[in-house]
């Protein structure tokens, strides 16, 4: 099988979306499917790793959030392309401009869709103050995604949703983990050192973008909270963005890294005891398991995977969404306990190493042999139709 992938995102970027269809797609090259990708060019000039062949097309970053990227390419010379390297199947990672281009390009060479929803974008219209496009961007997303052949989602809980708001065909492909490179055995005694705290003292852990979406407000007065009970607990901060600043400024006893390459990420993990998460905007959240691999107690919302991988007071703590209160009080307490947080973490990490990348890969592919199989299907009961 040939499937192109495209994306608006690829790594060396730094962030969830590139960092799962990166391992989705060495995890397909194994399995013997030979990849392509269209995506944006990179700020480093350079070829995307384990793929065959590749399209790179205008890169635009958002105004004041340069992390963040859109490609611009119309859809003639997306088929061009497919021309030349015609996929069995497309894999749609975007809903944005590239994204919709694809699409076009794919439903008139008669190509079969799939489509992945990797970001809850009406969700963000709420975060940067302008909610009155959520209702628009939902209705555009249906649009988008009933016109794909399958809509691959991360959790049951969004396949629900999804489903709810009158999309069609959704079905659950979760993420995986490597249990090896984030694991327990990467705790660094000085590391800790550096953060000014022995090896028993507890260290507090936030891993992810520093922007709106990410509720900050929250982890900022979660954090004091738990500094306030436990005034020798040590406060770690891993991530960049608009919001790193106020954030800095109102958490001085803090230590922020920015971002780091994924083998300091991993000691970072491995060197803290309590993963405090309370995002709401994640469709997956590969934070959450990477912490619960590197055996840390999770303490977040009951979303997304923190959903799916966590059961309350067995393998880390969740609460009820938007229950700031309770969400704090959790933290609070747990901070206080060194027993059961490290009793938490032990049992998280044995229930995410069930999360094999290569099942899921295999998955995927179950799945793209069944977007071919509707697809044929559909144009086939097409052409029989009487006029």
């Amino acid at each position: 099988m040939r499937l192109c992938i495209v994306s608006e995102t690829w790594s060396p970027d730094v962030n969830g979306v590139a960092h799962t269809l990166g391992r989705l797609c060495r995890e397909l090259k194994r399995q013997g499917v030979t990849v392509d990708v269209i995506r944006p060019k990179p700020s480093i000039a350079g070829k995307a790793s384990k793929v065959t062949s590749e399209l790179q097309v205008q890169r635009l970053a958002l105004p004041g959030y340069a992390e963040v990227q859109v490609g611009l390419c119309t859809p003639a010379k997306i088929r061009r392309f497919w021309h030349k390297h015609r996929p069995d199947a497309v894999y749609l990672a975007t809903q944005g401009p590239l994204g919709w281009a694809a699409r076009q390009a794919a439903r008139r060479l008669k190509i079969p869709l799939v489509a992945g929803w990797h970001t809850n974008f009406d969700h963000y219209c709420h975060d940067y103050g302008v909610p009155w496009l959520s209702a628009i961007t939902r209705r555009y997303l249906g649009y988008f995604h009933n016109g794909c052949a399958l809509t691959l989602v991360p959790t049951h809980q969004q396949a629900k949703a999804l489903q709810q708001q009158g999309i069609h065909d959704v079905n659950v492909l979760s993420r995986g983990i490597d249990g090896e490179h984030f694991s327990p055995a990467h705790r660094d005694s000085r590391l800790r050192r550096q953060w000014g705290v022995t090896d028993h003292q507890p260290v507090a852990l936030y891993v992810g973008r520093l922007a709106p979406e990410k509720n900050l407000a929250l982890l900022q007065e979660t954090l004091q909270a738990m500094r306030n009970v436990c005034p020798d607990m040590a406060q770690v901060i891993v991530g960049d963005g608009p919001g790193r600043a106020q954030l800095q400024k109102a958490l001085p006893e803090a230590h922020f890294t920015g971002f780091v390459d994924k083998s300091t990420l991993a000691r970072h993990y491995a060197s803290a005891d309590m993963f405090v998460f309370p995002s709401l905007s994640e469709t997956w959240g590969n934070v959450v398991s990477e912490a619960m691999a590197s055996g840390l107690a999770v303490v977040a919302y009951q979303h997304a995977a923190s959903a799916e991988l966590i059961q309350s007071g067995h393998n880390g703590i969740t609460v009820t969404p938007d229950d700031t209160a309770a969400f704090s009080q959790a933290a609070i307490e747990l901070c206080q306990h060194p027993a059961d947080y490290a009793r938490l973490g032990r049992v998280a990490r044995l229930r995410v190493l069930e999360q094999s990348w290569s099942g899921i890969a295999e998955q995927f592919t179950r799945y793209l042999h069944q977007a071919q199989e509707n697809h044929h299907a559909s144009t086939s009961a097409c052409r029989i139709r009487p006029s």
